[in-house]
């Protein structure tokens, strides 16, 4: 995960968190393995990265739906809602505002 991401921003509300990243450029050996001459950003990692940021273990993902390529460079928002004590939910926007992915996770 090592230079994977820079962190923007991180705002932290009373059951929520909104995270700002900017990716890292293709080079990177995380884009460099998914695909061949086509870098795009794992599913896992999208979900690693949360957790590495928030510094949790997952123990069940719960739901995951990943709707569009994420790409070296692009900035994302992470909305991070705590449903309860171990249950949260996901979802990823692009700077444009799009939902790219969305989802659950127990610690």
């Amino acid at each position: 995960m090592e230079n994977l991401y820079k962190i923007l921003e991180l705002k932290e509300f009373e059951n929520s968190k909104q995270l700002t990243i900017l990716l890292s450029s293709k080079k990177h050996p995380f884009f460099k393995a998914h695909f061949e001459n086509n870098e795009i950003l794992a599913g896992f990692l999208q979900i690693d990265i949360v957790l590495n940021v928030l510094k949790q273990k997952v123990k069940k993902i719960k739901r995951a739906k990943f709707l569009s390529i994420i790409y070296p460079n692009d900035e994302l928002k992470y909305f991070i809602e705590q449903k309860d004590s171990s249950n949260f939910k996901v979802i990823i926007k692009n700077k444009e505002e799009k939902k790219v992915s969305e989802f659950s996770y127990e610690i």
